[in-house]
């Protein structure tokens, strides 16, 4: 017996990051030696307190009931102090929603507000939950704002076509492109959002992994935010809890009550104990500075990165120092798959520019989230590939 998918899962296209988890499996059952640089999971481990808090809240029987369906009140609380010491932004408890890590919230938050035909506004190149599974699986309609590297991979918000849109996404510090901004785009991205009636969107997931004395913004800290936005965070970047499944979202009311309404049709929200390990978590700021463990860990990524940056910049590509995430996107002066396809010969798998949309061909995005060793090795043979 065959059984048809439904047509919104026809539009998906191939979800790129299991496929490549595929690739890697197939090579390292070939017995290849594969450095994977293609995947944004921090290979870090969680500071240790968060282990003891982990083993404390898993062994307390009570911590394995159903929680609240937007989250348990002592999670939310700290959820309200961290925005205010991190970026002086003040929320009440009914701004807040626990998620099963920031991917869900985003790919959830459409099912509120999108109908069938309705357009949405998609950064391109971008992480691919957006325009596929948020999007696409509301029968919405993406309509592609493109990040092009003359105007810093940010969007021209005087060529973009609102007619009929309803949302809008946006993501700094980026995922692919690692593009940071500040207050003044923020301010300008939200005045768009109000004079078109767009609710925005902003995936903050990436905002504690900043080098160079950089510190990313809230959008909920600029004048007219609260009335538009939902800022999306995860814990999995900022803590190296990537498996944990924790995360939240905040914002203009009407937006969290809505992306809440759905979740308690589809889960019960994260699992008490991990709501518990995550007040420690975030309880670990004392100000808006990041605490010493997050600091040592920006600052093994930013010799990871410069590491990599200087072995590019002496193959000849112009590549510049990214001040966020954990990404380098480099201009191939190729096709993506022609890049992709020599690295993948000498052993280094990287991510294809064109799967996070048609603005990304030319580019491969390619992660530092490996031990130092393992990124000088990936280095040599990324300079034995050219």
């Amino acid at each position: 017996m065959t059984f048809e998918y439904a047509d919104r899962i026809k539009r998906l296209p191939p979800y790129l990051f299991a496929e490549l988890e595929k690739l890697t499996r197939e090579k390292k059952i070939c017995g290849i030696d594969l450095i994977s640089l293609s995947v944004g999971d921090p290979d870090l481990p969680p500071p240790p307190f968060i282990i003891e808090s982990l083993k404390k809240e898993v062994g307390d029987l009570k911590n394995h009931n159903y929680s609240f369906s937007q989250g348990e009140p002592d999670f939310r609380e700290a959820v309200t102090a961290w925005c205010k010491k991190r970026f002086n932004v003040d929320l009440n408890q009914d701004q807040v929603v626990a998620l099963l890590g920031s991917k869900e919230g985003i790919a959830n938050v459409a099912r509120a507000f999108i109908n069938s035909g309705d357009r949405v506004l998609v950064p391109d190149p971008a992480y691919p939950v957006y325009a596929q599974g948020s999007t696409i699986l509301c029968d919405g309609i993406t309509v592609p704002m493109p990040l092009l590297e003359e105007n810093d991979f940010k969007p021209d918000f005087d060529a973009v076509k609102t007619d009929n849109a309803k949302m809008m996404f946006l993501n700094y510090p980026n995922n692919p492109t690692a593009a940071t901004v500040d207050k003044k785009f923020l301010k300008e991205a939200v005045d768009f959002a109000i004079d078109n009636n767009l609710m925005l969107c902003y995936d903050n997931a990436y905002s504690e992994v900043t080098y160079d004395g950089y510190r990313a913004p809230s959008i909920l800290e600029v004048d007219g935010a609260m009335d538009v936005a939902i800022e999306f965070h995860s814990l999995s970047k900022t803590f190296n809890m990537t498996g944990d499944r924790i995360g939240f979202a905040v914002g203009n009311k009407q937006l969290v009550t809505g992306l809440t309404k759905v979740k308690t049709q589809i889960d019960s929200g994260p699992p008490v104990y991990t709501q518990k390990v995550a007040v420690k978590a975030l309880s670990s700021y004392r100000s808006r500075e990041a605490p010493d463990f997050l600091k040592q860990n920006n600052q093994t990524l930013q010799e990871r990165r410069d590491l990599l940056v200087n072995t590019l910049c002496k193959l000849g590509y112009e590549v510049e120092k990214p001040k966020a995430t954990f990404y380098v996107w480099v201009n191939c002066k190729c096709d993506s798959m022609e890049f992709v396809a020599k690295l993948l010969d000498v052993g280094v798998a990287v991510t294809p520019g064109d799967g996070f949309g048609k603005c990304g061909e030319g580019y491969a995005r390619i992660t530092f989230t490996q031990p130092k060793e393992r990124i000088v090795e990936a280095c040599n043979r990324i300079a034995m590939a050219f």
